[in-house]
């Protein structure tokens, strides 16, 4: 799509369709002037050719003609120009016809016999008319009109069933039938002297009857030997170790390492594993024991503290086996990236790789600085794939000019800047990160080109910050009449909530290149139309948007997702995912790769437990061992035609085995007929509901006949009824639908520039969602403001499966909130979208069974969106302690020896379980405690209220917000760790921290008044309650800021600590008597 450097804005459903030149260079008027030259024949656009210029078919005058029009007047026309009479001369690609003998210096002997480029002519037309054999009227040449003089005799002639005399034998011609099928390369005979009687033709029939009907086939026969010649120099053979002889490539030999598997799993060492499942089936022993003794065993004099105990209980361990049990199968893998590169990528060829889009999202620029969004999109710019392959879509659904002209500067600095990096193959390839790394960069290269271009790259990259920082700072004040482009053109999102769509082509393929005259991966901008009325589903909605647009401009059958904040670490991250999408064993099957989320910016404490260590590396594992981990929302890389709603493929089964050793009468025999016959129909069953479920799939081949939309949907029922059914799902837009059809990727053929340009407006269209599936079965699924676990878990139920990657350098790494509370309302938003799961038809408690959805990954959905209902029973049981020592009760009676041991067992089976998790999932105990002790601050304040708001938003329909106010600041390197923002979600954890410090000063002073005999009850208290405060402790220090002269422990035990001697002195008091108060007669006379 080629749109000259300028935005395009309009809206389809108003029929505006606006194009601004913000560069002050030649208005544009009209939507032709974007398509080039006209055919004058057939009023097509004219394409360009491969060199990116345009189609020119007479070298004399330049007359506009395109291509088909060319081809035609070259093959049953007078050969001529239309206008000058001068004959057309033979261009690449272009197949032979008569009088192109004289002509040698455009020969194109490479494309010589590439009939899939022209599939209307006949497979015998090009090589006999390159040997001045005439041709009909209708392309075939017929045996009456061959001219005998005109064949070369060094050529093998065709036998017609009888030998010539007076041709040798070994002229004759050997006759290859064709093959009804699929393509296949033909094999050499290992017996070289066997010899092939020749095929009888008749001389009345067709050549192209009889297959290649020429010598052509002596040529295919030396190209395809030299092609596995040259597979042979390419690839390392390896001798008889070939593993992937089952493969489907018959191009590459077998036995041969790019012949192997692109990544293998790598299991856990059962020394590792095998206690570790041990150990859960005792910690289920024991669990069981222990509520055996705490249900038998009432509290007679504190029943209702009892009974509140027991109930939490119960629902904390039926929240443990819905955690523990999806990682009784963990798993690691290992890529291999060589492989993939002597696959797809050989040698003096073309890269094989597939395409991919890459989107980035992003809404407000005030809150989302755009130097941010400038780094993670100057990563992708300058990531280690084939240019041509990658596209970068950047949404801006505020519509802000901002980030409009962020980008804009962004695209000019990546002139620079991607060269640098793949000059240099430096990591990371986001500058701002790149820079500020505290490493000796002369340690690897001491060339001082390096040196001296890395001081140069530095200082464009402080001009750039300069740059940008200046854009932010003028869009602090808005002017009264909005934003105004370069041009005198307003801005068309001035109103954010009010505008059309817009779409900017930044760089591109036949675009900008970089300072040294190589391409630059495609950047378009994309903001999506906005009006009042409309639901626009926030993220969820503006990722389908962009699935629609790259699908009518570039398709890409792999797509990328990244939040804006999150810049691409690895710049080989993209071929990590492709080891397994493109593994033709494996890769059929997957849906998405999901890479771990890694974080810069956080002190090394990491107090509330943002790296999120323990999923990323124990459960997600895990997952991985089953049917895929959960999509996260950032760092995947999808399959198209997976998020389009499609089922995942399945293998045929092989035919089940019966016996036949026993007579018709044997009862078990019979039993199994009956049951082989009950199976038969459920199959049958299975087969009408899979045949319903392909039915799109089944269609996609009757749309082949519609002009994929460029010219119109043919007025035939037959083809209308396929097309109303495809418009029902994906929408009316003919070009992306026949882009749907397109399975691995590529722009429909025959599309113009104007088409897409229209279309791509169309597709982002605020109504072009109302009555299709978009947000149902297709794309990213609407109903939850966590749209990345429902999308994953739609497609699970489809039957796909997903795999987890975690290279050794991170593959992406982004910014997270460190400070307490802006952490805890991100706890929120996700427990809140969890809560709308829940109480969804989508819950995973009722939904998708009967499909491809995996016991076990059906038990970790569960327990992801359930576990806010874990604040309930956490509040009440952090509750607890207090309430005990303030009462002098307890939740569980007097201690036996018997009880003893069951507690203990308890609490050492949690210890050895996290012990031996932390060792195959390689995670510190410090990780492990930080993510224990948020699970209780986030449980008490973010699920409580997430729970409560959900329950107000589905029920009753009202929206509540939990507003943050910043209350200090400080400077230095990690000064929002120290900022302090209060809101609402600080009420319940302050409120649990300040009862059980009180309770624990009320029971010892308690303890201390009642003498020895009450310190014994009071251990078990006091441990309770110490559990809390000690979990509770980060909130404490978060609460409590930036103490520079005294640090939060010290405040926390010097408190505790100056109560209980104060109670100690009040006991001890050594002025006042034991034995009362004694009176004494006073001495001094008053009177």
């Amino acid at each position: 799509m080629d749109t000259k450097g300028r935005l395009v804005a309009g809206s389809h459903n108003r029929n505006e369709f606006v194009l601004i030149n913000a560069d002050d260079i030649g208005r544009v008027t009209s939507v032709k002037e974007l398509t080039g030259q006209i055919c004058q024949i057939c009023g097509d656009e004219i394409e360009f050719s491969v060199d990116g210029e345009p189609f020119v078919a007479c070298n004399e005058c330049a007359f506009p003609v395109c291509r088909p029009c060319y081809e035609y007047e070259r093959r049953e026309g007078n050969q001529a120009c239309p206008q000058c009479k001068t004959r057309y001369k033979r261009i690449k690609g272009s197949p032979r016809v008569d009088g192109d003998e004289d002509e040698d210096e455009f020969d194109d002997l490479e494309h010589e016999f590439d009939y899939n480029e022209y599939e209307q002519q006949h497979i015998a037309g090009a090589p006999l008319s390159s040997r001045g054999i005439g041709r009909t009227a209708s392309g075939i040449t017929t045996h009456s009109e061959m001219d005998p003089s005109a064949l070369n005799s060094e050529i093998p002639l065709l036998t017609y069933g009888q030998e010539d005399d007076t041709i040798s034998a070994d002229k004759h011609a050997l006759i290859i039938p064709p093959f009804r099928g699929k393509r296949v390369h033909p094999m050499p005979s290992s017996d070289s002297s066997m010899t092939f009687p020749p095929r009888p033709m008749d001389p009345k029939k067709d050549l192209a009857v009889y297959g290649y009907g020429t010598v052509a086939w002596k040529e295919r026969m030396e190209e395809w030997k030299r092609k596995q010649n040259e597979k042979l120099q390419v690839v390392k053979h390896q001798g008889g170790k070939g593993s992937g002889d089952e493969l489907d490539d018959a191009d590459l030999p077998k036995m041969d390492e790019g012949r192997q598997p692109l990544s293998r799993k790598i299991p856990i060492p059962s020394s590792k594993i095998s206690p570790y499942r041990i150990v859960i089936l005792l910690r289920m022993a024991i669990l069981g024991l222990f509520f055996h003794y705490r249900i038998r065993h009432p509290v007679n004099d504190a029943y209702g503290l009892w009974l509140t105990s027991i109930i939490c209980e119960i629902w904390f361990a039926i929240s443990w086996i819905f955690d523990q049990f999806p990682k009784w199968f963990p798993i690691k893998r290992e890529t291999y990236l060589d492989r993939l590169s002597l696959r797809y990528e050989k040698e003096g060829k073309p890269s094989e790789l597939a395409p991919v889009d890459i989107f980035v999202s992003t809404v407000d620029p005030l809150k989302e600085p755009p130097l941010i969004t400038a780094n993670t999109v100057l990563s992708i710019l300058a990531v280690d794939y084939p240019i041509d392959k990658v596209a970068c879509y950047v949404s801006d659904d505020g519509a802000a000019m901002l980030t409009f002209e962020a980008l804009s500067e962004t695209s000019e600095f990546a002139r620079k800047w991607v060269p640098f990096c793949k000059k240099f193959k430096i990591e990371p390839r986001a500058p701002e990160w790149y820079f500020a790394q505290k490493v000796d960069y002369l340690r690897d290269k001491v060339e001082p080109t390096f040196v001296r271009e890395r001081r140069a790259m530095k200082r464009e990259y402080e001009e750039f910050k300069v740059r940008i920082n200046a854009l932010v700072a003028m869009a602090q004040k808005v002017p009264e009449e909005g934003w105004t482009m370069q041009d005198g053109t307003p801005w068309p999102g001035n109103n954010v909530r009010d505008h059309p769509g817009m779409i900017q082509v930044f760089l591109g393929q036949n675009g900008v290149r970089d300072i040294e005259g190589n391409e630059l991966p495609r950047l378009i901008y994309v903001s999506r139309e906005k009006r009042p009325g409309y639901e626009h589903h926030k993220k969820a909605g503006a990722m389908n948007s962009l699935i629609r647009v790259s699908a009518v401009i570039s398709n890409a059958p792999y797509l990328l997702n990244v939040d804006c904040d999150h810049y691409i670490n690895n710049s080989k991250a993209l071929r990590e995912a492709m080891c397994f999408m493109m593994d033709p064993q494996a890769g059929k099957k997957i849906c998405y790769v999901q890479f771990p989320q890694r974080f810069d910016g956080i002190d090394r404490h990491d107090r509330y437990s943002n790296r999120n260590v323990v999923f990323f590396d124990i459960n997600m594992k895990g997952l991985d061992g089953i049917q895929g981990p959960i999509y996260v929302g950032t760092g995947c890389v999808f399959r198209r035609q997976a998020l389009y709603g499609y089922d995942a493929p399945k293998k045929a089964k092989p035919p089940g085995k019966t016996c036949n050793c026993w007579p018709k009468w044997c009862c078990c025999c019979f039993g199994s007929r009956k049951k082989t016959k009950k199976g038969k129909s459920g199959k049958s069953k299975d087969n009408k509901k899979k045949t319903k479920n392909s039915q799109a799939l089944t269609q996609i081949h009757a749309l082949e006949n519609i002009e994929e939309g460029i010219e119109g949907i043919d007025s035939e029922k037959s083809a209308l009824m396929p097309q109303v059914k495809f418009e029902k799902k994906f929408g009316q837009s003919p070009v992306f639908i026949a882009s749907v059809l397109l399975e691995n990727g590529g722009v429909p053929a025959g599309a113009t520039s104007a088409s897409l340009l229209k279309e791509a407006i169309h597709v982002i269209s605020c109504g072009y969602e109302d009555k299709t599936e978009w947000g149902k079965e297709v794309g990213w699924i609407y109903g939850s403001v966590t749209e990345d676990i429902l999308t994953g878990f739609k497609m699970h139920c489809h039957g796909w499966r997903s795999v987890y990657c975690m290279p050794k350098r991170p593959a992406f790494k982004g910014s997270a909130p460190i400070n307490l509370s802006d952490r805890l309302h991100q706890v929120l938003r996700w427990a809140l979208g969890s809560v709308e799961i829940l109480l969804s038809r989508h819950c995973p408690i009722w939904y998708g069974y009967g499909c491809g959805l995996k016991p076990l990954e059906r038990f970790s959905y569960i327990n992801s969106v359930v576990y806010p209902l874990t604040s309930l029973p956490l509040l009440a049981y952090c509750a607890l302690p207090a309430v005990c020592l303030l009462t002098g009760k307890f939740i569980v009676p007097e201690i036996s020896n018997y009880a003893s041991i069951i507690f203990m067992g308890m609490f050492i089976s949690i210890a050895v379980t996290s012990v031996l998790e932390m060792q195959w999932g390689g995670v510190g105990i410090d990780d492990l405690w930080r993510n224990e002790q948020f699970w209780v601050i986030g449980g008490v304040s973010s699920h409580f209220f997430a729970l409560i708001q959900g329950l107000l938003k589905v029920l009753a329909g009202v929206n509540t917000n939990f507003t943050v106010t910043s209350k200090a600041a400080d400077d230095g390197e990690f000064s929002d760790l120290y900022l302090f923002k209060w809101t609402s979600l600080l009420i319940p954890p302050m409120t649990l921290m300040i009862i059980n410090i009180i309770g624990v000063v009320v029971g010892v002073s308690d303890a201390i008044n009642n003498g020895y005999e009450s310190w014994g009850p009071l251990f078990g208290r006091l441990f309770f309650a110490l559990w809390v405060i000690v979990h509770l402790y980060p909130f404490l220090k978060g609460f409590m800021g930036r103490q520079d002269r005294l640090p939060t422990i010290i405040v926390v035990w010097s408190i505790l600590l100056a109560s209980i001697f104060s109670l100690l002195w009040v006991r001890i008091n050594p002025f006042l008597s034991r034995d009362g108060i004694v009176l004494e007669v006073c001495g001094l006379d008053c009177n």
